[in-house]
């Protein structure tokens, strides 16, 4: 901690300009630093803390070694490759097991009723607050469109008809491999209802327990690629932070820092009441959500934190049942932090381009959004993709939409973390609605995963 308290110090006197610290002297404390908490990660082996260790020493590596970092990719690619085999057969297993282990279905369409209007309710809140977070700071006013774009990036641009009609598969296979997640979702709710409709017990129990033996076998494999976490964040960072340096964060940081304010005041003013009124304990919650959390925000990826989060909720008390129907479709339909970007991007590249958007003009993008934002699946960068095609269903220009690309990194890490959040709480606050979180009881197991 001394060598930390160290590099801190250095720090802050370079910033203040109490006095010149050299680029050496400076990059050399910050690596005694590092050294220094590796230290420290060593002597409390925990999860979460290797994660925020490899985000750091990716940050480092990325900035004093750019043409080695940019090697680094490789690692967040395997990382993230090993999470995208998990989801489907997580998602098909907890999904069918969680609505057919229910003997009413009654209770599963009131508990779906319930989750339904609660994810609208809290994404609608967020679409707000992030259409008044961009209006406030008219980030998008005065920025500097580049006249060639390096990247681009092929959106699908579908009529609304379209895209309701892509939420239904065609092909559960083919939605498998193109990784659509919505369709698996709606495929496994169907398949879950009709093995619940099965009135033959002996034939219904053979494949309600290979779901839930799937399942078993999914959390557990999930636990090995964990392991795998810290490397990929560490990669992921590293090569962030290489192929874009420091300077993207010249005109947009207004952008970033209203999205991160914005994401905050969500956080506090909206989800911590909520919270609060369905009586949900505040410190074993933020203990449980930490560790995916911080994958979520190192990765960029809902996929990389939606196992862990789901195995979290379930040693804090929740039910199975309820996780395994919640938590899969609040990744569909309850990204908050998502359409919260979405609103607030949205209105930024009409003012980049120089368009003045009507309060009422503003409020039919948000009904778009609304229905558009559902089908993004939490990966990096799908939310760009849903911007250019809600663009062209409202009559925005896409160029502007390409200097995102810049920082939609960063941007993608607070928006994912937020989303990871809400949909932890939504979990915890339909058990609570169902009566099915019972009073929290610090438990050995509970404390071994927190800490």
């Amino acid at each position: 901690m001394v060598l930390v308290a160290v590099a801190a110090l250095t720090a802050a006197a370079q910033f203040l300009g109490l006095f010149h610290v050299p680029q050496t002297v400076l990059g050399g404390t910050r690596w005694l630093a590092l050294a220094g908490l590796v230290v420290y990660g060593c002597s409390r082996p925990s999860l979460t803390v290797w994660i925020i260790l490899g985000m750091l020493m990716g940050g480092e590596i990325g900035h004093d070694f750019p043409s080695f970092a940019v090697h680094l990719r490789i690692l967040a690619q395997i990382f993230l490759r090993l999470i995208k085999v998990i989801i489907a057969p997580l998602l098909f297993a907890t999904l069918v097991s969680g609505i057919a282990g229910h003997s009413d279905l009654k209770r599963v369409g009131r508990m779906g009723l319930k989750a339904i209007i609660y994810f609208e309710l809290v994404t609608t809140i967020a679409l707000f607050i992030g259409l008044a977070a961009i209006n406030i700071s008219k980030a998008g006013l005065g920025v500097q469109i580049p006249s060639t774009l390096a990247e681009a990036v092929n959106a699908e641009k579908m009529s609304a008809a379209e895209t309701v009609l892509h939420v239904f598969p065609e092909n559960i296979a083919k939605s498998v491999a193109e990784n659509q997640i919505l369709q698996v979702v709606v495929f496994s709710i169907l398949f879950g209802i009709a093995l619940a409709m099965v009135k033959n017990a002996d034939r219904q129990r053979p494949m309600l327990a290979f779901t839930e033996s799937l399942t078993e076998v999914m959390f557990k494999f999930t636990n090995i690629v964990m392991l795998f976490a810290p490397v990929g964040v560490l990669g992921a960072v590293a090569y962030t932070v290489a192929s874009s340096g420091a300077g993207l964060l010249g005109s947009l940081a207004k952008l970033l820092l209203s999205l991160y304010a914005a994401l905050v005041v969500f956080v506090v003013g909206v989800l911590l009441p909520i919270a609060w009124l369905a009586k949900v304990p505040i410190g074993p919650f933020v203990r449980a959500i930490a560790g995916p959390t911080s994958i979520a925000f190192g990765t960029s990826s809902s996929e990389a934190a939606l196992p862990p989060a789901m195995e979290q909720m379930e040693e804090l008390g929740i039910p199975r049942s309820i996780v395994a129907f919640v938590m899969p479709t609040g990744y569909s339909f309850n990204l908050a932090g998502s359409t919260l970007y979405l609103s607030l991007a949205a209105v930024f590249v009409a003012q980049a381009s120089g368009l003045h958007l009507s309060f009422g003009r503003q409020l039919y993008i948000m009904l778009v959004l609304m229905l558009t934002s559902k089908g993004v699946a939490g990966v990096s960068r799908a939310a760009i993709v849903v911007l250019l095609a809600t663009a062209a269903t409202v009559g925005l220009p896409s160029e502007p939409i390409f200097i995102l690309l810049g920082i939609d990194q960063f941007m993608d890490m607070g928006r994912t973390a937020v989303n990871v959040i809400g949909n932890c709480l939504a979990t915890a606050v339909i058990a609570k609605w169902e009566g099915e979180f019972p009073v929290y009881q610090p438990s050995s197991t509970l404390e071994a995963a927190s800490r």
